[in-house]
């Protein structure tokens, strides 16, 4: 991704660079306040950015570029997302073999006597935080423990976009701040600054945005109405009489865990999550297993493919207690595919550099050279429908125009991490928004508003620029 070339077309002006964009955006206003999400069925924003793509290619039709290029840039873009599709058709694995085996139950279990509703949405910002620092990725993180803090929020009461949007802050701040992170990586090399040198300074913006974070979380905490402590023994004496609750079960997430620590690829590391949860399930809930299926492996197999529904006597346990396997992460695989054939030819006709482009040729000023930044990552999230994207070509587009402004280089790389990273996950057609309402079963609407880290960020960096706070120069003025 970063020696991708970016495309510039001279002939397109930016008024029709925007027609596919204006389209796109009107469809889904539509979808949202008028339809319910339904405008064409099911499947309705995956049609909407295919619509939004052929409006595209019809533009770079009537101005001569050719369908090559365009197909060129959709299969580019279509192989940058190959793993990450693997790696949510494993995820649906591990959340049908994890529910199978007991482990899910016995993380809500356990979980349950831990985290009280008082401290739960803090805690769980901490929990995410500290596991994303340690694995550099936000997804491992939400696939993993934000799977199962989920399930307790939902067991103790508490809204799902309430708990998805802490979870999500935490995970966002600790794979901006890790050294393990792909785009903490990404970001300093766009810019021209060593590693280091970015974390430290991403630190100025990114601690006073976690600070007010978890104070947000906090007051929430004691002010959101939960089910109390009276119903937690009620849910815990349904879940113990369901499976076969053991500590034990606790070793299959934490080999996982490791894996990941020690730098174990995504796909062998979740992969092994998957397996060892199957042996698991063999070993500690051979009564589940009967109930699902004529034999246990065929139980076994169903909860990696297709749905899985585990009942209780509890009616809220029983929405908890389901999960989709591979089927259930189609919906958000179809969603990724759609949104890299929109961005590939938006990218084909030279749309996002002459966008990138018109930004720059407003940036007069220092503040409106971070405010143009911050606008186009935020603009190429939406568009682009990529994160590495709305990184890179700002990255490229606005390396010069710090350096001119005697800037230092961390500059840039800070802004782009404050607004291209943490806001990707705020767009429900974006790779990050699709895979996160995926994995933690929470629209991105629901949890948009909770996510206070990921929204707060990109204010926050305008407010450092606005103010000359800790703005550091090449040269001393």
């Amino acid at each position: 991704m970063q020696d991708q070339s970016i495309i510039e077309n001279k002939e397109l002006n930016m008024w029709e660079a925007l027609i596919p964009v204006v389209v796109l955006m009107g469809f889904l206003a539509c979808n949202i306040f008028f339809a319910n999400g339904e405008l064409f069925g099911e499947y309705s924003n995956q049609i909407i950015l295919i619509i939004g793509a052929v409006i595209a290619a019809v533009v770079g039709f009537y101005n001569k570029v050719p369908f090559n290029s365009m197909l060129s840039e959709i299969w580019e873009n279509i192989k940058s997302v190959f793993v990450p599709i693997l790696i949510l058709f494993l995820v649906g694995a591990l959340a049908g073999t994890w529910l199978v085996s007991g482990i899910i139950p016995a993380m809500v279990y356990y979980g349950l006597q831990v985290l009280s509703p008082e401290i739960f949405l803090p805690a769980s910002v901490i929990i995410s935080a500290i596991i994303s620092i340690a694995t550099g990725s936000s997804w491992t993180t939400s696939a993993t423990v934000g799977i199962a803090l989920v399930g307790i929020g939902s067991a103790l009461g508490i809204s799902s976009g309430m708990v998805a949007g802490a979870v999500i802050s935490g995970a966002y701040f600790g794979d901006k701040m890790s050294p393990l992170s792909d785009t903490t990586n990404l970001a300093p090399a766009m810019a021209g600054t060593d590693l280091f040198t970015h974390i430290r300074y991403m630190a100025i913006t990114t601690v006073p945005t976690i600070i007010v974070t978890l104070i947000a979380f906090s007051i929430m905490s004691f002010t959101v109405e939960t089910s109390g402590n009276a119903d937690v023994s009620s849910l815990q004496s349904t879940i113990n009489n369901t499976f076969n609750i053991s500590p034990w079960l606790f070793l299959v997430p934490l080999i996982v865990v490791a894996l990941i620590l020690l730098k174990t690829k995504p796909l062998i590391a979740l992969g092994t999550g998957v397996v060892l949860a199957a042996v698991f399930a063999l070993i500690f809930q051979p009564e589940i297993l009967k109930q699902l299926g004529h034999s246990k492996v065929t139980a076994i197999i169903t909860s990696i493919f297709t749905d899985t529904q585990i009942t209780t006597e509890n009616e809220k346990l029983n929405d908890l207690f389901s999960a989709g396997g591979m089927k259930g992460m189609l919906w958000t695989i179809y969603l990724i595919l759609c949104a890299m054939v929109f961005g590939g030819v938006m990218d084909g006709i030279g749309a996002l550099a002459r966008i990138t482009n018109t930004l720059l040729a407003l940036a007069s000023s220092t503040f409106g050279l971070f405010a143009s930044t911050v606008m186009s990552c935020l603009g190429l999230n939406a568009i682009a429908s990529d994160q590495y994207l709305a990184i890179v070509i700002p990255g490229k587009m606005f390396k010069k125009a710090f350096e001119n402004k005697k800037l230092a280089p961390e500059n840039l790389s800070r802004t782009l991490e404050d607004s291209g990273t943490v806001t990707s996950v705020l767009i429900p057609w974006n790779t990050c928004g699709a895979y996160q309402s995926g994995v933690l079963g929470v629209g991105a609407g629901d949890y948009f508003i909770y996510a206070i880290f990921n929204w707060l960020s990109p204010f926050t960096t305008l407010l450092f620029a606005a103010f000359s706070i800790k703005i550091k120069q090449l040269t001393s003025k």
